[in-house]
């Protein structure tokens, strides 16, 4: 008859590494390329699943959220039944925790093992007799999951000295090596940060503003043989459940959304009375009473807390911002100055970064608070405009020579003139654009260029209707005063308004054009972020709307002219907001980068991401995250036309910080 001790000795010499390593780690190679077709789902059988409250617990989840976090981790239905794409899952038990990281990062090394095993009581005492912390990673865990699936009704229990104690089941054909199952649960825990520890640590240092926290502590016993809190030597007392209640109003301050599950005992319901609990029917699958497996849980509802350490207070601007020159432009900001600047007014910064300058206002606003501003835009036009007035401190444009400007000096290439005849403007302005191009290019001071290019924007767009430029001839011609002055009054004027706008604020200011995620920035101590807005209802191409213009900072160079199109526009910059999965991963990506700044970011509340979700991205990358929603109404375009009257929204400023 075969002894424990024999076992135990049979057990290690297979377990003992061998030639047959190196055909474990050609299959592991070869798995690793077949697509995982199962579902993934609890490895082990755990006191206190949860796969039986699936059906009450999911709807509670919340459509938008950061990470997943789950401290007490257990046997993680809830996780495999969503599988997050970011989560972090922790557990107190460090033999559990080996398990699951060793199921993420070697599952084919654990399977191998698992396949050695046989269901006989004499294997069962002599690997439960063995120390874990003394073997493999992937040995001791497959050794964690041969126990569970073979001890009396899958417990986990340890006694004080943290010694596994639970008998043999007596199963007649228990699954001890589910192939599919754990490769599955493998390519879930992928995605997860694994940790060891006590969860108010866990809880206290990872969790952020918008995560999503998922509590299932050992519950407080209803009877007297209702105990099953030995998952570790360690043991969860009444107070442990007091001092989980105090974090969870932490995590409510701190932004998290928090469901939490208990039994149906008068301690819970005081602890968390301020809060949804509903009561769930359940199975009793381990019990001291066979004919009593019937249960009552609790699950907690707790949202996030509506808090604001911001508040919009009216703070004057200087005067100097007035002197910017006022412009129709898609998105622009000129009338939320005063409330950006009361946000950002709460932090001590001297850098700011206004990532997506557009008509250039808001950076300006900063350079007018004495901060040192570097602006950015993908657009040419709006990075000759910052150029002008945000990078440039004291060089103008003397108004003689604007003049001199308007008057041909060499021949001009007459590309405005045959390109877009009988399209925008006249022949006799087709031919006066042409002229100042040419003479424009030749000014080798790049302020002067920049106030010159600017003013010759600002007269294309004011003397056309709307000042767009994706619809042909005259027909929006509302009799604006604008209209009615020449190109050259236009541009003269256009000129000194972007002289009256130069100042020097003593700082070192920086205009840029490219990709904001191609920016390089020595110091950013706050990041504005105000990117074209994505809606399935309109367009945010500003290049279309802009084509004109955008081509006369370029002078059409690098550009495609798309001939056949009635415009004669140019193909578009790519943007990844365009699309909503395009935005979010932008933001995220934004975010990322700019992590260890202060960040404001300026969104409509009719465009996607949606708020909750914009709250979940910045969440990832701040600790701490606010929404300040503003009454906006817009009047541009044709707003104003909608049956949906979408021109009134609130316009949300996200703080990150």
């Amino acid at each position: 008859m075969q002894t424990a001790q024999d076992a135990s000795v049979i057990f290690l010499q297979i377990l003992m590494p061998t030639e047959k390593k190196m055909e474990a780690d050609t299959l592991a190679e070869e798995t690793a390329k077949k697509p995982i077709s199962v579902q993934a789902k609890p490895i082990l059988k755990w006191a206190g699943g949860k796969t039986q409250m699936l059906g009450d617990l999911l709807p509670k989840v919340p459509s938008a959220y950061g990470r997943y976090i789950e401290p007490f981790f257990g046997g993680g239905a809830m996780f495999f039944a969503l599988q997050p794409e970011n989560a972090i899952i922790a557990d107190s038990n460090p033999e559990l925790i080996n398990m699951y990281r060793q199921i993420a990062h070697h599952v084919e090394d654990v399977i191998e093992c698992l396949k050695k095993y046989e269901n006989t009581s004499e294997m069962f005492y002599a690997v439960r007799d063995q120390d874990w912390t003394a073997m493999p990673g992937e040995q001791a865990a497959a050794r964690t999951i041969f126990l569970n699936k073979t001890c009396y009704n899958g417990l986990y229990r340890v006694n004080k000295q943290g010694k596994f104690n639970v008998p043999y089941g007596k199963y007649k054909n228990p699954r001890i090596c589910d192939q599919e199952g754990l490769r599955s649960a493998s390519a879930a825990l992928k995605k997860a940060e694994i940790l060891c520890g006590d969860y108010l640590a866990i809880l206290d240092h990872k969790a952020r503003p918008g995560d999503f926290v998922f509590l299932d502590p050992p519950y407080l016993p209803i009877s007297e043989c209702a105990d099953f809190r030995r998952y570790t030597k360690e043991q969860f007392y009444e107070e442990d459940h007091v001092a989980l209640a105090e974090s969870v109003m932490r995590l409510r301050e701190r932004g998290c959304h928090v469901i939490l599950t208990n039994s149906n005992h008068p301690l819970v319901h005081e602890l968390y009375g301020a809060f949804t609990i509903d009561i769930v029917q359940t199975n009793r699958h381990i019990s001291c009473n066979g004919g009593a497996r019937k249960g009552e849980d609790v699950i907690v509802t707790i949202p996030p807390g509506q808090r604001s350490l911001i508040k919009l207070l009216p703070k004057p601007l200087p005067a100097q911002v007035s002197s910017y020159p006022p412009t129709r432009f898609m998105g622009s900001k000129s009338k939320l100055l005063s409330e950006i600047w009361s946000v950002a007014s709460h932090f001590q910064v001297e850098t700011v970064v206004d990532l997506f300058s557009g008509s250039g206002i808001v950076g300006y606003m900063f350079k007018a608070q004495k901060k040192t501003v570097i602006s950015n835009d993908y657009m040419a036009m709006s990075a000759t405009f910052t150029k002008a007035m945000v990078e440039n401190n004291t060089v103008t444009l003397p108004l003689d020579e604007a003049r001199e400007l308007l008057v041909p000096r060499v021949e001009s290439d007459h590309f405005v003139s045959r390109t877009f005849q009988g399209l925008y403007y006249t022949d006799e302005e087709n031919d006066l654009i042409d002229t100042l191009r040419t003479n424009i290019a030749r000014i080798q001071d790049p302020y002067k260029h920049a106030v010159a290019m600017t003013g010759l924007i600002r007269a294309c767009t004011k003397k056309r209707p709307r000042g767009i430029f994706t619809y042909t001839g005259q027909r929006y011609d509302d009799g604006r005063k604008d209209l009615q002055k020449t190109l050259e009054q236009q541009f003269l004027e256009g000129v000194h308004a972007v002289n009256q706008a130069v100042f020097d604020n003593g700082k070192v200011n920086r205009s840029s054009h490219g990709d904001a995620m191609d920016l390089k920035v020595q110091q950013a101590d706050l990041i504005y972020i105000d990117p074209p807005y994505y809606s399935p209802l309109s367009d945010n191409e500003y290049v279309r709307r802009y084509h004109f213009v955008e081509g006369l900072a370029r002078d059409w160079k690098g550009v495609e002219i798309q001939e056949k199109t009635l415009t004669k526009k140019f193909k578009s910059y790519p943007t990844p907001f365009s699309t909503r999965k395009g935005a979010a991963d932008a933001f995220d990506r934004l975010f990322q980068k700019f992590s260890e700044s202060i960040l404001i970011v300026s969104y409509s509340s009719n465009s996607l991401p949606a708020q909750d979700e914009m709250v979940a991205i910045m969440a990832r990358h701040k600790a701490h995250v606010e929404v300040i929603p503003v009454d906006y109404k817009y009047s541009f375009g044709n707003q104003n036309d909608a049956k949906t009257h979408r021109n009134s929204v609130q316009e949300y400023l996200f703080v990150g910080y």
